[in-house]
C-alpha cells in the first residue's frame, strides 16, 4: 500500500534552504524510491496552526517501509541538518490505498 510523507515547513531563510537542504533531500528522496507529488510555498490556513504562507510537500512512496528506510537513514539524518535553524517542519507519515481503487 503507497505511503505519503506530508510535510508543513515555516522557512525562515528559503535561499539557504533551497541550496543546502531542498537539492540533497530531493536526490535521497529519488535514491530511496519516493516522487514528489507536491512541493510548493504560500499555503493558505484555513484552521489549525501551522503559520500562514507556510510550504507543503507531499512525497509518495511504495509502501510505509520504504518511507521509513529513508527518514531513519544516515543519509537524510545528515541531510536533515542543513535545515536547523532555517525551517520549522511538521512531518507525517500515513499509509493510504489509492482513493480511485487502484492499486
Amino acid at each position: 500500500m503507497a505511503a505519503y510523507l506530508i510535510v508543513t515547513a515555516d522557512i525562515r531563510d528559503r535561499a539557504a534552504f533551497l541550496a543546502g537542504y531542498a537539492p540533497r533531500a530531493a536526490e535521497l528522496v529519488a535514491k530511496f524510491g519516493g516522487r514528489y507529488v507536491l512541493r510548493a510555498p504560500g499555503a493558505l490556513v484555513l484552521e489549525g496552526d501551522d503559520a500562514e504562507g507556510s510550504s507543503v510537500v507531499i512525497s509518495e512512496w511504495p509502501d510505509r517501509a520504504a518511507a521509513l528506510a529513508f527518514w531513519n537513514s544516515p543519509e537524510y539524518g545528515e541531510a536533515k541538518q542543513l535545515r536547523e535553524g532555517l525551517a520549522d517542519c511538521r512531518v507525517l507519515l500515513i499509509e493510504a490505498p489509492s482513493i480511485n481503487g487502484a492499486s
